[in-house]
């Protein structure tokens, strides 16, 4: 069911000095920072040439990645994303085998432009996991 890793998500409370550690200090491609609303993150791409590593920082004091930081001052791993062919498949299989799908259990379009859904860390090891839809 699922593709290949999409992206690991770090939470991170300066989003600038992120931003630069991976771009001056490991010399990687590093995206400009891109505002999601819909979701209460700003976010910005590392490019990994066969990944990416998306670095998230609060858009609001509502914002999921506010509480996470409240927790983890410093920051951490939040997610990881995995690609599939079909969202609603992938949703429709998953909670038939007991996996519970966040939110309305309905996608969102998430930074790529894509439909996303988020599954509950504790049916996968304690991660929160991502599904990406990909063309």
């Amino acid at each position: 069911m699922i593709g290949r890793l999409n992206h690991v998500a770090i939470a991170v409370p300066d989003l600038e000095a992120a931003a630069a550690t991976y771009r001056d200090t490991l010399g990687a491609k590093v995206s400009a920072p891109q505002p999601e609303p819909d979701h209460g993150v700003t976010v910005i791409f590392v490019d990994l040439g066969n990944t990416k590593i998306e670095l998230l920082h609060p858009l609001g004091e509502n914002s999921p990645i506010a509480n996470y930081l409240k927790n983890n001052p410093s920051g951490g791993m939040h997610h990881v994303c995995y690609e599939v062919d079909d969202i609603i498949a992938a949703r429709d299989q998953l909670k038939g085998e007991g996996a519970r799908v966040l939110g309305d259990g309905e996608p969102k379009i998430g930074a790529h432009g894509n439909p996303v859904l988020f599954l509950h860390p504790k049916d996968f090891c304690g991660t929160l996991v991502e599904l990406e839809q990909v063309a």
